[in-house]
């Protein structure tokens, strides 16, 4: 029979390593997979920019392909990494179609 203090550590260490099977860090978590479609996106929607926030960049709303049509993502404030440069949302046309890509921080 195992004693109480047993169980208990036995129960912690369980649930560690399940959380540890399901946790995805940052970086895994940022793959993306394009996809050609044979739609071109519509031309941007009209938002006001809104004041500038310190400590964060406005990044413009863009068009998202949902399976059978674009849906329009709203404009959103992105925290500032110093030292590098944010890129928005742009689709982009190759020969397989038209691909989105998504914002991104460059040096």
């Amino acid at each position: 029979m195992l004693s109480t203090t047993r169980k208990l550590a036995l129960l912690a260490v369980l649930g560690i390593a399940g959380a540890g099977a399901v946790y995805a860090p940052t970086a895994a978590a940022g793959v993306s997979v394009a996809v050609g479609i044979n739609v071109a996106p519509p031309a941007p929607q009209y938002e006001a920019v809104p004041p500038p926030r310190e400590g964060f960049v406005w990044a413009p709303g863009y068009w998202r392909w949902e399976g059978q049509r674009h849906v329009w993502v709203h404009g959103y404030w992105v925290p500032v990494r110093p030292g590098y440069v944010y890129h928005p949302a742009r689709w982009e046309q190759h020969r397989d179609g038209w691909h989105l890509r998504n914002g991104y921080w460059a040096h």
